[in-house]
């Protein structure tokens, strides 16, 4: 007798149906599971058997033969231990096979029947209401984050027997439902501010600009300038992540398996700070079996690499793609899987090997030849593509412990979002969010200078030697510093402070 349940399994962030066939045939005992599965799979049949056994069940002592289709998908991981236990239990009569047709099933086994968490359920919630199917069962720590998705049946279960018995009929599981909107309320909040942070107001800004426009930014100070602070708090100023946004970004960390079951959906923007020790996989995904890198991770939020220069020069040169296309594609010999990776790069770095070229209180040991090898170590195709480079200077004791604070980051990110609604106006109807990702062709349209202004960058340009890729990291930064004035036309305050946001281009000259 042929029994089939649903499933699914996840490629790149989504899931895609996989149809669990079981077919019991007279023969010696035999176990086996075919369709592309890979270890983790194919042990399943232990956990499976001492599943059914210790959950008062009695396997069948017969061929046993499961069938994953399509067979041209790689089915990975120990989702489908659930939906083969039913399906090989509805096969001897205890379920009618016909019920299994209702409901996709996930969900990793132990031997004393019980079920498991597992990775990538939102994505299999989405699927379920893609089939049209009555809803899902899967394992109770994963039903909230299922919830999310409306217009399906999420039942939750902790044992196999719960399972065998809701199928049959015989008890009553309530489906798990949950309020979005406040999940999403309560996920909101910040732990800090941008007002924690004394003196710095060049800084600050630079914060500012590059939240306001989505630009990438580099952050050059030496030790204990407050670098790591200032990006810790950039997300707070950044306009908070919609629902739509919220969604996507938890489908990648429930892919990851990091998603907090207690909050089930991300509402704050997500901040990643991988070390320099990082291989290339780790920053941009893949593996043998592909998995989401940091860059993925920080979708809709902010990677920060500190110690720039540390970093080895194959993962930074890795980052080029993804940071003009937003994405990463991720080929292997059985798939290719797509992540999403629109980010906002946030750097720091010393300004030399000891830290202290141009520190007023700390002399600098570096030659001017081990000065320029350091800062030689970030190629200048990857220089090109963060906006807005600035110095962080030490903070002096005056400033310290002064009792006044600067702005709050809610006053900052008010400003804030008033410039991205500009943004979104001139862009209304283009796949443009904000101006770090305008076109040429949409540079040379909305960012129009005047005499003044065009001299002012063909000066930067004679003596610091920008490139045309730098020229055009000048004119958005130029229109965003516009945007937060309100200002329609560009002005040659706006050039000038945006040429100042080149400041390593000035010392490599």
């Amino acid at each position: 007798m042929i029994v089939k349940a649903i499933s699914s399994t996840i490629i790149g962030i989504e899931s895609h149906p996989i149809s669990v066939e079981v077919d019991l045939s007279a023969g010696l005992p035999l176990f086996s599971t075919v369709g592309l599965p890979d270890i983790a799979v194919r042990e399943s049949k232990d956990r499976i058997k001492a599943a059914i056994k210790n959950s008062g069940y009695t396997f069948p002592g017969h061929h046993v033969t499961v069938n994953l289709a399509p067979a041209d998908i790689k089915k990975e991981g120990t989702a489908f231990d659930l939906p083969i236990a039913v399906a090989i239990l509805a096969a001897q009569g205890l379920l009618p096979p016909a019920l299994l047709a209702d409901y996709l099933l996930l969900g990793e086994l132990s031997l004393d029947g019980g079920v498991r968490g597992v990775h990538g359920a939102l994505s299999a919630a989405f699927q379920a209401k893609a089939l049209g199917i009555r809803g899902m069962i899967l394992p109770r720590e994963n039903t909230t984050e299922a919830a999310l998705v409306a217009g399906i049946e999420v039942i939750p279960v902790d044992y196999l027997s719960e399972v065998v018995e809701f199928l049959g009929g015989r008890t009553e599981i309530a489906p798990v439902s949950v309020d979005i909107g406040e999940l999403f309320r309560r996920s909101l909040d910040y732990p800090f501010d941008l007002n924690d942070i004394r003196g710095q107001e060049q800084a600050k800004r630079a914060l500012e600009v590059a939240a306001a426009g989505g630009h990438n930014l580099l952050m050059i100070g030496p030790p204990g300038s407050g670098k790591t602070m200032l990006a810790q708090r950039l997300v707070t100023i950044l306009p908070d992540l919609s629902l739509t946004e919220a969604i996507e970004t938890t489908k990648i960390f429930s892919v990851a398996g990091l998603l907090d079951r207690k909050e089930a959906i991300l509402g704050t923007r997500p901040f990643r700070a991988p070390h320099h020790t990082i291989s290339d996989a780790g920053l941009v995904g893949g593996g043998h079996t592909p998995r989401p890198g940091e860059i993925s991770l920080a979708h809709n939020g902010v990677l920060f690499l500190d110690e720039l220069p540390e970093f080895r020069k194959n993962v930074l040169e890795a980052l080029r793609q993804p940071l003009e296309d937003g994405k990463i594609t991720i080929t292997r010999s059985s798939l290719t899987a797509t992540y999403p990776a629109r980010f906002m790069l946030v750097a720091a770095m010393n300004p030399c090997l000891c830290g202290y070229f141009g520190d007023r209180n700390h002399p600098c040991r570096c030659t001017p030849q081990q000065i320029r090898q350091y800062q030689g170590r970030i190629s200048g195709p990857l220089l090109d593509r963060i906006d807005i480079h600035v110095e962080v200077p030490a903070v002096r004791y005056r400033e310290l412990t002064a009792r006044e604070t600067g702005e709050s980051s809610a006053a900052i990110k008010a400003r804030i979002e008033r410039a991205r609604k500009i943004q979104r106006q001139r862009f209304n109807g283009d796949d443009t969010l904000f101006n770090a990702r305008m076109s040429d062709r949409q540079v040379r349209t909305v960012c129009p200078l005047d005499e003044e202004s065009r001299q002012l960058i063909e000066m930067a340009i004679d003596r610091l030697g920008l490139s045309a890729r730098a020229h055009s990291r000048i004119l958005k930064v130029a229109r965003t510093i516009a945007d937060l004035e309100g200002e329609p036309a560009l002005r040659p305050s706006h050039v000038a402070e945006a040429i100042q946001y080149r400041s390593l281009d000035r010392r490599l000259i």
